[in-house]
């Protein structure tokens, strides 16, 4: 019996360092997090925010996603891009997988529940709420 506890304390601790050697590991991923910084700074460079909006028309336009810091960055144009906060949650997007909302009425609103999914398995990988949509315009 002493066996079986002093097994299961050890396969604890071998748990515990793999789980410690790849938390030192997520800064070599750091590329990917430099690679966002510099995608939101060059999308949000020479615009200024405006009033935050609680919806945003998705319809007739199919706007590019990028992810940066527990943000979601929508560019509908050159000239318009809005920002939304989502406290994380769909951080991976930032690594490539796809983001899933169920929208009504062609709309994306505040509250909204969104779900990554990493499509090549077909695994949800995280889930997050919309927060209000920021627009950034060019003058």
């Amino acid at each position: 019996m002493r066996f079986l506890i002093s097994f299961a304390a050890a396969a604890a601790l071998s748990g515990l360092a793999v789980v410690a050697a790849q938390a030192q590991r997520e800064p070599a991923r750091g590329s990917v997090a430099g690679k966002a910084a510099a995608e939101y700074d060059r999308l949000l460079a020479g615009k200024t925010p405006g009033k935050p909006e609680t919806c945003i028309d998705t319809r007739f336009n199919n706007p590019r996603l990028t992810a940066y810091d527990g943000k979601l960055i929508y560019r509908v144009s050159s000239k318009l891009v809005y920002v939304t906060d989502t406290g994380g949650g769909c951080s991976n997007v930032a690594r490539g997988d796809t983001l899933v909302t169920r929208q009504f009425q062609g709309r994306l609103c505040r509250g909204d529940i969104a779900q990554t999914v990493n499509l090549p398995i077909g695994m949800p990988t995280g889930s997050c709420a919309m927060g209000d949509f920021i627009p950034y315009r060019s003058k």
